[in-house]
């Protein structure tokens, strides 16, 4: 098996790191994190495709449901806003949509991060091996949801918006990887913090839903500046979060037909992998303890 051929039952974490007398530095503890995911590629691959043959067997209609949920969620939005707040909007559908499909991605690769660790609870205890490929598998697998997700946005582009095609689609998968960036380290360090606290998935349920409609996902951007105004306490808040670039990104090569805002995809992602390196610290530190808490 995959797990035999790769892992062994004794401690992979190198022996002069598994002294109680030898705290590794930081940035050995992140190369060693880096090292691990590199040499795990194959360990990885296999748990993603395990996560997506799950999810397809979990439900009737399976990944099915990447295409159709998001469309069922852009037509609640549409309704919402257009029909019943009589908020105009040109091509609301496919404004909302924008948003809609990367949001869906970003909140499950999430919440399936922070359950990635607790869920190997059993393997993790008969096996040793590197359990940072477990929330990082988590949010990769995904990164293969979403591409299912573009199948309705191709849909509703080819029979509605066929006006706003153009060679900017092409830029897509490079917003979505200042995504991913933006992911991992939250999926990284909330599956850790989850071993020991075990309502974290709850809360953050309930943050992400907020993150959602305090980000310029249902409005646009516009919307965020006038409120940063009016509420200067919160403003510095809603500034920095980076969803307002994302999605402002996601709309200008899908909706506004022309290039994302390349300088703000480069300081999110700069600051992104910044906090990588943190969470892959934070995670490696904990690690050697979830044996014993789970």
């Amino acid at each position: 098996m995959l797990f035999s051929a790769n892992m062994a039952v004794a401690s992979e974490t190198p022996a002069s790191f598994r002294s109680s007398a030898v705290r590794p530095a930081p940035l050995a503890l992140v190369r060693l994190g880096i090292v691990e995911l590199a040499s795990r590629r194959r360990l990885i691959r296999y748990l993603v495709q395990a996560d997506v043959k799950k999810t397809g067997a979990d439900s009737l209609l399976g990944n099915i449901w990447w295409v159709i949920d998001p469309l069922l969620q852009m037509l609640v939005y549409v309704i919402m806003v257009s029909v019943i707040f009589e908020k105009p909007q040109k091509d609301y559908a496919l404004f909302v949509f924008c948003a809609v499909l990367p949001w869906k991605w970003f909140n499950q690769s999430v919440m399936d991060g922070i359950g990635s660790v607790v869920s190997m609870e059993r393997l993790i205890k008969q096996i040793g091996f590197p359990k940072l490929v477990l929330p990082v598998a988590s949010v990769m697998a995904g990164v293969v949801h979403f591409f299912f997700g573009l199948v309705p946005l191709a849909a509703l582009m080819l029979i509605f918006y066929s006006d706003r095609i153009s060679i900017f689609l092409v830029l897509i998968p490079a917003v979505a990887f200042v995504q991913l960036l933006v992911t991992l380290p939250i999926a990284i360090v909330l599956g850790a913090i989850n071993v020991f606290y075990r309502d974290v998935g709850n809360v953050m349920r309930h943050l992400l839903r907020l993150a959602f409609y305090i980000s310029p996902g249902l409005y646009a951007i516009d919307a965020i500046y006038r409120a940063a105004n009016k509420v200067p306490v919160i403003g510095a808040f809603l500034l920095v979060n980076p969803w307002n670039i994302l999605f402002t990104s996601y709309r200008d090569v899908i909706y506004d037909d022309r290039a994302p805002d390349w300088a703000g995809l480069a300081i999110v992602s700069l600051v992104s992998i910044l906090l990588l390196a943190l969470a892959i610290f934070v995670f490696k530190r904990l690690e050697p303890i979830f044996a014993k808490v789970l």
